[in-house]
């Protein structure tokens, strides 16, 4: 969060088979699309999923009455135009106040968290963000560890969607009551998206700013559509595993299980990658910012705007870590 549609296609039945079976065959494939995410978009799955060869860390499924606050245990809910003592709308420069309110953040009542920007009679903008309480997720030494999380972006295009900035994302733990050491204690940008278009953007900040190891304050980054339906219209799964069995080092970001961008160690010094990796571990985030650095750039002018419509929430299925070996 720095600075800087598929129509599933279900075979005709072939010519002597048995109804029993077509049907047997059409739930099957139907169960496979639900868990995809390519159908039912506004659906939660039933549970946290259990990928095998993945040991279970830390999750939650946002399961709750709706427009209850999502769990105080496991999240802290962020207010203002930033930390205090911290830089001036969260660094940047984006428009919205951050509330505690129901309004927008709040569980939906059907297994999502939902959060809402919302814009006053003045103009003035409103929406969620939240962190989680712990600060130490990190890959074991010798292993791998996986975040992800199951996203249906706001469903807004076009001028309507100016200035809207969902995002899924990391900081490392030692961020947290400094606020001025940022880009050195890493950032993972596991999802963003701007202005409703078709494309996740996975970028990671390191090093110094400006420039660097990162090219900061761009970051080092990739895109890509997302598959199948596009990011607004359907849920989609965004991935990110830091890789220590290997040698050198990776970080690799994927989407709905399609690797787009991958980042090696020796593509950095010993320093910046020892700033970046050697600290107690990152925090996770989701929020839905309006307007700032990016949204403005990629529009080519400040968002949001006039015709900017509010109210299109994103929606998180779950959030999930796990590790594997080490």
């Amino acid at each position: 969060m720095s600075t800087y549609g598929i129509t599933p296609s279900i075979s005709r039945r072939s010519p002597g088979r048995r109804p029993g079976a077509a049907l047997a065959v059409l739930a099957t494939t139907v169960l496979a699309l639900l868990a995809s995410g390519l159908l039912a978009p506004s659906a939660a799955r039933a549970d946290v999923p259990s990928p095998a060869g993945w040991d279970p860390v830390w999750s939650d499924d946002f399961d709750g009455p709706a427009r209850s606050l999502p769990s105080d245990a496991n999240w802290q809910i962020d207010t203002g135009h930033g930390y205090p003592g911290g830089p001036d709308n969260w660094g940047t420069g984006e428009v919205q106040r951050y509330t505690a309110s129901p309004d927008n953040i709040s569980l939906d009542g059907t297994g999502n968290l939902r959060i809402t920007p919302l814009r006053d009679g003045a103009g003035n903008w409103t929406s969620g963000r939240v962190e989680t309480r712990r600060a130490d997720f990190k890959a074991p030494a010798g292993g791998v560890l996986r975040i992800e999380s199951r996203l249906k972006l706001p469903d807004v295009t076009g001028e309507a969607a100016l200035g809207y900035w969902p995002a899924f994302w990391a900081l490392g733990s030692p961020y947290r009551g400094d606020y001025w050491n940022w880009p050195a204690i890493g950032e993972f940008d596991f999802m963003e998206n701007v202005n409703g278009l078709n494309a996740v953007h996975g970028v990671l900040h390191c090093g110094v700013n400006p420039g660097g190891d990162c090219n900061e304050t761009e970051g080092l980054g990739a895109s890509t559509p997302c598959p199948g339906a596009t990011c607004q219209e359907a849920f989609h799964t965004y991935r990110f595993e830091w890789d220590r069995s290997t040698t050198p080092n990776e970080l690799r970001w994927y989407v709905d299980d399609q690797l787009f961008h991958r980042l090696t160690q020796d593509q950095f010094s010993a320093t910046t990658w020892a700033d970046m990796t050697g600290h107690a571990g990152y925090f996770l985030l989701l929020n839905v910012a309006m307007g700032g650095a990016f949204p403005d750039g990629a529009a080519g002018f400040p968002t949001p705007t006039s015709a900017t419509v509010p109210g299109h929430p994103m929606l998180v299925d779950y959030v999930a870590v796990w590790t594997r070996g080490g």
